[in-house]
């Protein structure tokens, strides 16, 4: 009976596959039943995930979900493939047939498959408004967008056909402007080749494959690196002998288990927001000129590459030689409890290939497995939630730090052996203490978020502090400008977590930064300051008395959110060089030329605008200077967000009555703007 039953189940099977691929292309393979070996952990290139897909998936595939077989190459035969079932454990894979699995007869295993993708072709008319919405997935310098159905009131639109005329673009891209190394000759094509990594978002699966179709179609060699960091793809491009031409991750850092994102690298680091602007508006042209919803049918697998263990082997490396510890070379954290909170995201490498192997004792780190669902807390070194998990695992374990990681492993925040959250400000104090040790009179730079506090904090130490645009991409590269300029700049940091250093290819890097921390960690304790923990360096931090952030949503259609935006913002300045908020002043230095506290002139600097922001200071004939107001259109999301800071009592409250009171209501802003945070924040 149980025979009868299993040859019904993959009669049924067969039946699915031959609505997209006709039995005439079955009939050159075979099919082997293999029931005794193992189920891998990392779903095949040929099984993706079954999650209600329905945008990636005809209603039929959805329903082979329920099947319990997958499909995968047995062995080393391509033109054979196994039938497995389930296993017991809930597994969340599949075969997506509509894409993945290429059953063409020129499948064989007695030559190499063509380097080429094959394209299913749909009637469906593509639309403008689908066009649109390839351009719309940029997000400054990333490409974002929501990846699985699930999220009120967004729709899917980062679909794998997307994704694959995005990537192919890029791969394009790649090929025209890399520069070649010496690679090919005269009329010969350079052989580029592209890695990609992916955070365990339950999409990445999925996506990878559109990913890995887009790059073999503009002619790249594809290298996946299962499950990987943001900065591990980057650097993917620079340690030998991988040394790849480019780079993805495929990630949306802290955002919900629904989206999905791109980050694109080649060896001079992450693309420039135009760069990326243009990458998708070629896209938007493929995708148009295709006329296809789901395309890809992958007949070169990628090249499977273990590159986080070179990536780990670096790191202990770093650690090893520069605290150089005088008994214990090869341990240099024995004796030392550190906590890692990964956050169910990419990081939990960091414990055991890291930590673990220099001699730190690492009981009662948290969330360490990937989990696309992200079960506990976002993953988020600004998130309440993980930095209070974190502290308190600190505290109970009387370990010496803490380290919570976001998603893709591009920010961190640490806690002290007190158990105090060291996160925002108080990390880029800390970060700013141990670089100006390094390189006295060094400048940092900034977002214009941060506090007047944390100016005094680096001038005191000799620093000089650069205020400039919110978003870490252009923070980074204001670094890099200044660099150039002559002006020594080791560190660029976002209070979101975001920090690059100099020494570090200018790479916003979670773990380095972390690295960093743990040496100086060290270095004290080696140094005689048993009493003193890595709290003990900001001590002299001065807090803001008041600051929070309020987000107004724009309200209007998508299509029309970032002008918008821009008209708001720009609204707001003119206000203030008006006179009309009386009190109110732009806080600008023209040029940027470093002094005590600069903040550029942030809408005309020679570096693309991605989104416009002002900061204005805010006065009054009692306390005098006592705080600011930071408005800035949001790349990510359709808002503004406000943030307000203040030296004084009340100050918040003052500052955001006036810019709801002699701004967004006589300025006729509410009426594209919802204020409904700033009323309930000061309770009308």
């Amino acid at each position: 009976m149980a025979m009868v039953f299993n040859g019904f189940r993959l009669l049924i099977t067969l039946l699915i596959i031959s609505e997209v691929a006709p039995i005439t292309y079955i009939s050159s393979l075979k099919i082997k039943r293999n029931f005794d070996r193992p189920i891998p952990q990392e779903p095949s290139m040929l099984t993706r995930s079954c999650y209600s897909q329905k945008s990636m998936a005809s209603a039929s595939t959805s329903a082979y979900c329920k099947l319990p077989y997958k499909f995968r190459p047995y062995s080393d035969q391509l033109n054979v493939l196994s039938l497995f079932p389930y296993s017991n454990k809930p597994f969340p894979t599949h075969i997506s047939v509509r894409f993945p699995l290429s059953l063409r007869r020129n499948f064989h295993a007695s030559k190499p498959p063509p380097a080429a993708v094959s394209t299913n072709y749909s009637a469906e008319a593509v639309t403008d408004e689908e066009t649109d919405g390839i351009r719309r997935l940029q997000n400054g310098s990333d490409v974002r967008g929501v990846a699985l159905e699930g999220e009120k009131g967004r729709s899917v639109d980062l679909t794998p056909a997307a994704v694959e005329a995005i990537a192919e673009s890029f791969g394009e891209w790649v090929i025209s402007n890399i520069e070649q190394d010496g690679q090919g000759g005269a009329g010969t094509r350079p052989v580029v080749r592209v890695s990609l990594g992916r955070d365990p978002r339950l999409s990445g699966s999925t996506l990878s494959v559109a990913v890995f179709a887009g790059l073999s179609r503009a002619g790249c060699m594809v290298f996946d690196m299962g499950l990987a960091t943001t900065p591990a793809c980057f650097l993917s491009t620079q340690l030998r002998p991988f040394s790849y031409d480019a780079s993805i991750m495929m990630t949306a850092s802290h955002l919900p288990y629904t989206r999905n994102g791109l980050k694109f690298f080649t060896r001079r680091g992450g693309l420039t927001s135009p760069e990326v602007e243009e990458i998708c508006g070629e896209a938007a042209k493929k995708y148009a000129n295709r006329s296809t919803k789901v395309s890809m049918l992958l007949t070169t697998p990628p090249k499977k590459v273990d590159f986080m263990s070179a990536y780990s082997r670096h790191l202990r490396d770093i650690i090893k030689e520069r605290v150089n510890h005088p008994t214990s070379y090869d341990t240099p954290l024995q004796g030392f409890q550190i906590i890692v909170n990964a956050g169910n995201g990419s990081g939990g490498f960091f414990t055991w290939d890291v930590l673990d192997r220099l001699g730190a004792d690492t009981f009662g780190s948290l969330h360490l497995n990937p989990d696309g669902m992200f079960p506990n807390h976002i993953p988020n070194p600004e998130d309440r939630t993980a930095m209070s998990l974190t502290r308190a695992a600190v505290l109970e374990n009387s370990a010496d730090l803490g380290i919570v990681f976001d998603t893709d492993v591009d920010r961190s925040g640490v806690v002290d052996s007190k158990g105090n959250p060291i996160n925002g400000d108080r990390l880029i104090a800390l970060m700013s203490a141990i670089v100006l040790k390094e390189h006295p009179g060094s400048t940092i730079v900034t977002d214009a978020r941060t506090s007047m506090a944390l100016t005094k904090f680096i001038n005191d130490r000799g620093g000089h502090h650069c205020l400039y645009r919110v978003g870490y991409r252009n923070v980074i590269d204001k670094g890099v400008q200044l660099n150039k300029d002559g002006i020594d700049t080791h560190l660029m940091m976002e209070t979101s977590g975001h920090g690059a250093l100099k020494e570090n290819y200018f790479l916003d890097d979670g773990a380095y930064m972390a690295v960093k921390i743990i040496i100086e960690m060290v270095k004290m304790k080696l140094a005689g300051l048993k009493e003193e923990d890595i709290g003990s360096l900001i001590e002299d931090l001065e807090e803001p008395l008041e600051s929070v952030e309020l987000r107004m949503n724009i309200v209007c259609e998508p299509r029309y959110v970032k002008a918008k935006g821009t008209e708001a913002v720009e609204t707001f300045r003119k206000y203030i060089e008006d006179g009309k908020l009386e009190g109110w002043e732009l806080d600008a230095c023209g040029d940027c030329s470093v002094s005590d506290g600069c903040l550029v002139e942030l809408n005309d600097s020679p570096a693309a605008i991605d989104a416009y922001m002002y900061r204005a200071r805010v006065s009054d004939g009692v306390n005098g200077q006592y705080g600011w107001v930071h408005l800035r259109q949001s790349i990510h999301n359709p808002n503004i967000a406000v943030n307000i800071q203040s030296t004084v009592p009340g100050g918040c409250l003052l500052m955001a009555r006036a810019l709801r009171d002699s701004f967004l209501i006589p300025g006729g802003m509410d009426r594209t703007l919802d204020v409904v945070q700033i009323n309930k924040y000061l309770g009308s």
